[in-house]
Formats: structure tokens, sequence, C-alpha cells
């Protein structure tokens, strides 16, 4: 039992933080769940942990989401933007192509790749601001960018980010689009698992419970220092652990 608890506290850990910094949460499962083999691991935890960090990016944002009926263009947005995401995920997961990617080759190019490609992205000047430029050109140019989210390392808070750097969106406003992207994303991600699971025998234990409110509590905290720490420090130190871990990961492939 204590065992258990321990491993889901591990996950929660890198669900809840790495979901909304652009590192990869789904790589950070793989790997530490491959690293240490944890016997918690399963479909119904990664949809307890996908589910936690949505409620908690709700509850950020329920000021923002209650005040949608006010300013349906950026609800059309958002709607419009997380399409792409959305029919490419489920193509992929139909044709069983998703296990295909969750490779530590692969993951150790996208982490290495992407995060150099978020470093030109975030030198870009600033011009633009949600509340008065975010266009549907720009939603379907960042919707579009994150089906590369797809792929294990990519990191779908880095994509959305980058192509939102790209535009000349300042930081904290590419944060923001980049979270409310994440709330479909994750939903559907949710669904999806739920609809493996649908004709198993499910059994709400503790360990659910647990990882539910465990990813919530460490998504919650770092959506709240992450908005913060952008608004005055650059993307840095996330390219740079980004590259950190490629490196490491090479030695470990090729060494």
């Amino acid at each position: 039992m204590f065992q258990d608890l321990i491993e889901i506290l591990i996950l929660s850990t890198i669900q809840g933080i790495s979901e909304f910094l652009p590192i990869s949460s789904t790589a950070h499962l793989i790997l530490i769940s491959n690293l240490y083999d944890l016997k918690t691991s399963s479909l119904l935890i990664d949809i307890s942990l996908h589910l936690g960090s949505l409620l908690a990016i709700i509850f950020f944002f329920r000021k923002d989401l209650l005040d949608l009926g006010n300013n349906q263009k950026l609800l059309y947005l958002i709607v419009i933007g997380s399409l792409p995401l959305i029919i490419f995920g489920y193509l992929l997961h139909s044709a069983e192509m998703m296990y295909l990617l969750r490779n530590i080759k692969v993951i150790a190019w996208t982490t290495l790749v992407f995060g150099i490609i978020l470093f030109f992205s975030d030198q870009r000047k600033i011009s633009q601001n949600i509340s008065t430029n975010l266009s549907i050109k720009h939603i379907i140019f960042i919707g579009l960018f994150q089906i590369l989210a797809l792929i294990p390392g990519v990191s779908r808070a880095g994509i959305t980010m980058t192509a939102a750097r790209f535009l000349k969106f300042n930081r904290v406003d590419s944060g923001k689009i980049s979270f409310l992207l994440s709330i479909p994303a994750l939903a559907g991600a949710s669904f999806l698992g739920l609809k493996d699971v649908f004709n198993q025998s499910i059994e709400i234990n503790y360990l659910i419970i647990f990882a539910i409110v465990l990813s919530f509590f460490f998504s919650y905290v770092t959506v709240k220092f992450f908005l913060s720490y952008i608004n005055k420090f650059s993307l840095n130190i996330f390219i740079i652990y980004r590259i950190i871990v490629a490196l490491i990961l090479f030695y470990i492939i090729y060494a």
C-alpha cells in the first residue's frame, strides 16, 4: 500500500508539473515509468492524472471561463484551435498508431529539436496580445502546430507557446492561449481513455482519488508559478533543461 502511494505521488508530481511546462508530460511519464517499472502505472491511473490537471486548469481560469459567455469570440477561437488536435488525435488513437511513437529515440530527438525551435520563437519581438489581436488565422496556425504534440517529447504546452511566440504574442499571453487550449486537449485525452476502459470493470479506489487530488494540486501550483515566472523571465531555463535531458537520452541510446 505504501509503495503504491509513493508511486502515485511520483506520477502525480510529474503530470502536474510537466503538463503545463514546455517540457512534455507524456515523455516524462513514459521515461519514469520505464526507468522504475512502476506497478501502479495503468490506463485508469493515466486518465485520473489527466483529469486532475483538467480540473486544476478549469479552476484556475474559472473566472475567464465563466466570462466566455460575454466573450464569445474567444470561446469560438478556442474551439476552432482545438479541432485539429482532437481530429488527428482520434484518428491516430483509432488506428492504434500512438504507441509506435512512445519510444526513447523519438523522445530524445523531439526533446532536443523542439527545444531549439522554442528558443528561436522566444526571441521574437512582442507586437500582439490575446485580448485585441488573437484572430482565427492565429488560432488555426497554433492549432495546427498543436497536432505535433501527439508525438511524445514535443510538449503540447511547448509547441503551442512556440507557435504563439512566432506570431509575436508576449510570453504571458502565449501561456494563457496554451492553457486555454489545454482544456479541450485534456478533456479529449480523458474521453478517449474512458472509452477504452468503458467495457472493463472499473473500481474507484483510493489510488484513483489520490491521483486526481495530487495531480490537481501540482497542476494548479505549476500554472500559477509558470505565469508569474514568464512575466519576468525568458523560457531559456526550460530550453536548457530539454537540451540536457536530450543529451542524457542520447548517451543512453548511442553510447
